[in-house]
């Protein structure tokens, strides 16, 4: 037999990169497909990676509440901060903290900190257990073998930078239950009766969406697919199927629509345009608000819970991450597969889907840390 890895990890995306640049063993590998390391993170906060963010929170994850309520409580934003503590970062927006830099700087941060050889251009295509030792095989026909397998591989979003489900087959193939990925924080595609949507592409505004019992405020921008924009992205991440609500006027009363004869675009706190073209789908004239009949009056208030149904989203190639994944249930606090002993699972890959704003590489580096302290007690 070959040599053996005391631990093998594939993937050197954020999460298999934060860990090995905290492991203590020496005898430590990584497989990755692509001939570099960390394209996710160089695309991530436009450029500027957007780390973490202040208010780290379970609400801030679609996923099992309790599961990730304790993975957080182990690593707080502060730690990922103390971590990077030679990038300057600037807290914005939401609470986020990116690179005064640029997302490099965090990259090449974890290739000069991990102990660990890189294998590049190393697809794996399965992955097997004999007795204490895992067999990992790739697309060359190299093996590999290890104590401990830590499956990396996230998800299968942004297919140009050579995304894999191959840590979905390698749970599967180990008994594991998984959730097909789909695409997440992404835009909306309309139906027929929202193509007035398309009509106003370039426009943003604030707003705030309904998906089930979860509320959403922030900015949304039409295309010339449908609707996109931070709030929409959040939306998606909750959204199944079904029906969503928009209130288009978050800040405004619909008291103040009777006061005063000023016209409708004139009184709305939107773009005219929006005005306009909404009122042309309904086949209403630009009136004040007095002047139109009960029916039309409906019509209008519909500004404030505007209901309608996604016909889909844009896609993974413009979805920022995927949900779904290999089922938390299956996995224990140390992020290691309750059946299969040594063999784990960090980041993207389980079923845990952060909202916008840091929290999803937070959790990749949260599920690495946890997964290297409980390594770091035995090496």
């Amino acid at each position: 037999m070959d040599k053996i890895y005391d631990v093998l990890i594939i993937g050197a995306g954020a999460s298999g990169l934060f860990l090995a640049a905290n492991l203590k063993a020496k005898n430590v590998a990584i497989l990755e497909k692509n001939p570099s390391a960390g394209n996710k993170i160089l695309t991530s906060g436009g450029g500027r990676c957007n780390i973490t963010n202040r208010h780290i929170s379970e609400q801030n994850y679609l996923t099992d509440g309790k599961f990730i309520k304790k993975a957080l409580n182990a690593f707080k934003f502060n730690d990922v901060l103390d971590f990077f503590k030679n990038i300057e970062f600037k807290e914005q927006k939401e609470s986020q903290f990116f690179t005064k830099s640029s997302s490099k700087s965090v990259l090449n941060t974890l290739l000069q900190k991990i102990n660990a050889k890189i294998f590049y251009n190393t697809e794996v295509i399965n992955a097997s257990k004999n007795g204490e030792i895992f067999e990992i095989l790739s697309t060359k026909g190299e093996k590999f073998y290890a104590v401990n397998l830590v499956v990396a591989t996230g998800g299968i979003s942004y297919k140009r930078l050579g995304v894999s489900d191959i840590g979905l087959k390698i749970a599967q193939n180990f008994g594991l239950k998984t959730i097909n990925f789909s695409p997440a924080l992404v835009g909306f595609s309309v139906q027929k009766s929202e193509f007035w949507f398309k009509e106003l592409s370039g426009i943003s505004l604030n707003a705030k969406m309904s998906v089930g019992d979860k509320i959403l405020q922030g900015d949304i921008l039409f295309t010339h697919k449908g609707i996109s924009g931070p709030c929409v992205l959040n939306a998606s991440l909750f959204w199944q199927k079904g029906t969503i609500s928009i209130n288009f006027l978050p800040n405004f009363e619909p008291k103040n629509l009777t006061q005063g004869k000023k016209q409708l675009t004139s009184v709305l706190p939107l773009p005219k345009r929006f005005v306009l073209e909404f009122l042309r789908q309904n086949n209403i004239q630009d009136a004040a608000f007095s002047e139109y009949s009960n029916d039309e009056k409906a019509k209008i208030l519909e500004l404030f819970n505007y209901r309608f149904a996604p016909a889909g989203t844009f896609g993974f190639d413009k979805a920022e991450v995927s949900k779904g994944g290999v089922t938390t249930a299956q996995i224990d606090e140390n992020f290691q597969s309750k059946d299969i002993k040594n063999l784990y699972f960090i980041g993207e890959v389980l079923d845990v889907t952060g909202m916008l704003g840091g929290y999803n590489l937070h959790f990749a580096f949260t599920s690495a840390k946890i997964v290297s302290n409980a390594l770091n007690k035995v090496y």
